[in-house]
């Protein structure tokens, strides 16, 4: 019996791999004059970030002219400025995610396309790292968080302005209007009307403690970041 011949299986169409794409002259010209507006951004950015530790400075510095203007004025306004100082750090802090944002774009662009650019002239993008850009720019967000902003601004700038707030307010205790003979005799300097001087004391210890605590969880946080970053491929602009 001579039955129907069983129809041959179609051979599997091969699969070809995306040819990868390349950047013309116009693309490459108009990613050049993105980066420069990025730099420009960043440049402004970081021109805000300055202005406000200016404005730190030269308030603890009036802070300092007053209460080292005679051996009788108060110590309040080292105290007083201390909450000049956390309002221009959270100013600041708030500046720096915007800063960042445009200075993660301009060194990805530097690390990506320029970099491997000058180097064999292959940029690579297979890795896709122009996806992780052009993904930023259609769904812009901030690459740190707040506290991590807080935790670099103070150990740029504001840890330092704090201790140096901190060891004029102590010099102020032992050198005016007297030299200090106790510690009975300091904290009573240190009282500010029907706040003793104890609390004073104690809450100052505490504010620099916690910007130091701050200052010391950024700082791991980044080397943390840091390490996997250098041992696995990173996607992140942060």
């Amino acid at each position: 019996m001579g039955g129907e011949a069983a129809p041959a299986t179609p051979s599997p169409e091969p699969v070809l791999e995306p040819e990868r794409k390349t950047l013309s002259s116009s693309e490459i010209t108009a990613v050049a004059h993105l980066y420069r507006g990025e730099v420009y951004r960043s440049t402004i950015w970081r021109t805000r970030l300055d202005t406000t530790t200016n404005w730190a400075v030269v308030t603890l510095g009036v802070a300092l002219s007053i209460s080292f203007a005679s051996p009788d004025s108060s110590p309040l306004p080292l105290v007083l400025v201390g909450v000049l100082i956390l309002l221009f750090l959270m100013l600041e802090a708030r500046r720096y995610r915007y800063f960042n944002v445009w200075r993660a774009r301009c060194r990805w662009m530097e690390k990506h396309f320029y970099a491997p650019m000058l180097d064999d002239g292959d940029l690579h993008l297979e890795d896709n790292w122009q996806k992780t850009l052009a993904q930023d720019y259609l769904a812009p967000t901030y690459h740190v968080s707040m506290m991590t902003s807080v935790g670099r601004r103070l150990r740029s700038n504001y840890l330092w302005i704090l201790l140096i707030q901190s060891m004029a307010f102590a010099g102020k205790l032992a050198v005016h209007p007297t030299a200090v003979v106790s510690w009975d005799d300091a904290m009573s300097r240190a009282d500010v009307g029907p706040v003793p001087g104890e609390v004073l004391v104690v809450a100052g210890v505490l504010y620099v403690g916690a910007a130091a605590s701050m200052a010391l969880w950024s700082w791991r946080a980044d080397v943390q970041r840091g390490r996997q970053r250098g041992s696995v491929k990173s996607y992140s602009m942060g």
